[in-house]
């Protein structure tokens, strides 16, 4: 298998990202400047001014007018800073003339690797290397979930996204090059050993809305009609063993616990997340918000409470929405909004059931959970704005206005 040149830093990302750095912390932020270099040699352009023309006046309002403790709002904004500089790094990559199936072929072969692996270890004493035991809801105590090298599950299911729908979409659309089972094996597998209700329901939303948008190019295609019911008898047939067999299995606890309203994850993600970002921003500026780095400062014993926190890692709202709204205020909320659905419209997201299919997950999942200086988050939304994949576009029908693949 020929690595192309891109790859370690793609290797990087998907991988390895955080091992062995403090949390919040990644490689590919570390690598920031010699990202924004690469950018300026690569594009002749430049990038920075115009991020730093969209931050300044929150910097003056959170600096001079509120007040913030400069040490760790500077260490903060530089964070967020060098995880645009990588932003720009990943579009301008995007941009330029290489095979990117091949790098996404490369990261699902060594991923499923990497979970067979971690099949291995979950009946050794060192588990804790890929899986992390967590209480994930009511009734459903101390539950190993596959996080492989990264922090936590829903992260890792969160970082998967992109190459599961590449491929779903390569499978329901007959472009697959691997063979079909096998490749199903290979996209799905990463997904149930994480568990993450959030991102698989964001998933099959996106999915949802996308057939919907899309009903009359997709529905009269045998493939996807066929996949929608080898799909949907999987899963009544996996539901009627557990049923059947495992009736007091997580998952359906879980699901029991969400529909009732007790699922304590789900809760602290959503409502919870966003009731405790304007607990908090009553000590400051509602409009402008509490500045980055500034929640160890003001909220810090708030939120420790509230989710039970035993240990000494940094406290972070779990909610990107919400976490824009405490840092940036409602100002800041809807400024993200806003660049949101104007890239939309602007890059014509819809023509292209790959960029629609993310941009939908992402427009949902950014309030039910995330971060934000959630780097995998970021790469979601510019491949959403990024014409990079056209195996993948809606193609007008010549003489007609209907769409067609």
């Amino acid at each position: 298998m020929k690595l192309n040149k891109y790859f370690p830093f793609a290797f990087i990302y998907f991988f390895i990202n955080s091992v062995g750095l403090p949390l919040g912390l990644t490689y590919t932020a570390l690598l920031g400047p010699f990202f924004y270099i690469w950018v300026l040699l690569k594009r002749k352009k430049e990038v920075l001014l115009p991020f730093i023309t969209v931050l300044l006046p929150f910097i003056i309002v959170h600096v001079f007018v509120s007040g913030v403790d400069l040490a760790s709002y500077s260490i903060a904004l530089l964070n967020i800073i060098f995880i645009y500089f990588f932003g720009q790094a990943v579009y301008t990559f995007l941009k330029t003339a290489v095979d990117h199936e091949k790098i996404l072929r490369q990261i699902l072969i060594i991923n499923c690797i990497f979970c067979l692996v971690a099949l291995v270890f979950y009946f050794t004493p060192y588990y804790d290397l890929f899986w992390i035991r967590q209480n994930i809801t009511r009734g459903v105590d101390q539950f190993l979930r596959l996080k492989l090298l990264t922090y936590e599950a829903s992260y890792y299911a969160m970082l998967f996204v992109p190459v599961f729908l590449f491929y779903l979409l390569q499978y329901v659309l007959q472009q697959n090059k691997i063979n079909s089972k096998l490749l199903l094996f290979m996209i799905f597998l990463p997904l149930v050993l994480s568990f993450s209700i959030g991102v698989t329901g964001c998933l099959l939303l996106a999915g949802f809305i996308t057939f919907v948008i899309h009903f009359r190019r997709l529905a009269p295609k045998r493939r996807v009609l066929n996949s929608f019911i080898t799909i949907s008898v999987v899963c009544a047939a996996c539901l009627f063993v557990l049923v059947l067999f495992f009736r007091d299995n997580p998952f359906f606890l879980r699901l029991e616990n969400i529909f009732s309203g007790g699922d304590t994850s789900g809760k602290g993600r959503t409502g919870n997340a966003f009731m405790l970002a304007t607990e908090i921003l009553k000590e400051k500026n509602q409009y402008w918000g509490i500045g980055p780095g500034q929640l160890k400062i003001i909220g810090d014993d708030l939120v420790r409470s509230f989710y039970l926190y035993t240990d000494n890692k940094p406290v972070a709202i779990p909610n990107a929405a919400a976490e824009t709204v405490l840092l940036f205020g409602w100002i800041g909320f809807s400024l993200r909004l806003f660049i949101e659905m104007f890239l939309f419209f602007y890059t014509k997201a819809w023509t292209n059931y790959f960029r629609l299919l993310l941009f939908l997950f992402m427009f949902v999942y950014q309030f039910t959970g995330s971060f934000i200086t959630n780097t995998a988050e970021y790469v979601i939304w510019i491949m959403a704005f990024t014409n990079a994949f056209p195996a993948f576009d809606v193609k007008k029908r010549i003489g007609t206005t209907s769409l067609v693949l």
